[in-house]
């Protein structure tokens, strides 16, 4: 007999949750062959198409705490997949760039992550895909408002 609470079956934060963690697994397992994690990825695929953003915004958009991305970019930094200033142009901020061979890393990167979601979503209809990324985005929406009194 079941208790009050929340039946996982119909639930669908609870199946958000468990497709988020088997995205995650196909991920890890076509990034790690690449000797990259999804943060590496991630953080890469920001700089790509957002450039010049601060530690701050890179934990953000990955997230990651700004402690565990300042250390990641600075092992990026020495492997040669991202470039930093000496001295902030502005600030105490030290804008990230791709280098040749971050920019090489994650084109292989984006494949393999876009291979994992061809297969996601192979499934689904254009029509349904479209109705997911709406439905998936009001509920980011609803839950970043601040809450409503009952």
């Amino acid at each position: 007999m079941r208790q009050d609470g929340i039946d996982l079956d119909t639930s669908l934060g609870y199946l958000l949750k468990e497709a988020a963690s088997a995205l995650r697994s196909a991920m890890e397992e076509v990034l790690r062959p690449l000797g990259m994690t999804i943060t590496h990825y991630s953080c890469l695929e920001l700089l790509a198409q957002r450039p010049g953003m601060s530690n701050s915004e890179l934990a953000r958009g990955a997230f990651v705490t700004r402690q565990s991305m300042n250390v990641l970019l600075q092992s990026l930094e020495k492997d040669g997949f991202v470039a930093r200033p000496a001295v902030a142009p502005a600030g105490r901020t030290l804008p990230a760039t791709l280098t040749p061979r971050g920019r090489s890393s994650l084109a292989t990167a984006t494949a393999a992550v876009r291979s994992v979601e061809v297969r996601m979503l192979s499934g689904m209809t254009d029509a349904e895909q479209v109705a997911a990324l709406r439905a998936l985005r009001s509920m980011v929406s609803s839950l970043r408002e601040a809450p409503r009194d009952h």
